[in-house]
């Protein structure tokens, strides 16, 4: 029964160490104020609206749509035009 857990206890305890050296370091406040520091950035940022960015993803779409169009028909032409030259020669 112990052999069930012993990985799980040898776990933690390597994290708990791990843990606790970050702790002492300062590591854990650093990383503390980092996260606050970015959630104030973060609120400065202007976010689209809802149709902002509906518009913007249909965008996107309509665009890589178009892309992969193009792609197929420049393929289609190169293939053709392989076809060609290995028939001449």
């Amino acid at each position: 029964m112990v052999k069930e857990y012993l990985p799980l206890l040898i776990g933690t305890a390597v994290f708990g160490g791990l843990f606790l050296f970050a702790w002492k370091q300062g590591y854990i406040a650093k990383l503390s104020a980092y996260v606050g520091e970015t959630q104030q950035e973060l609120k400065k940022c202007n976010w689209p609206s809802r149709d902002e960015l509906a518009n913007s993803t249909l965008l996107i779409f309509v665009v890589i749509g178009l892309l992969g169009v193009f792609t197929v028909v420049v393929d289609q032409i190169m293939i053709t035009f392989v076809k060609a030259l290995l028939k001449a020669s």
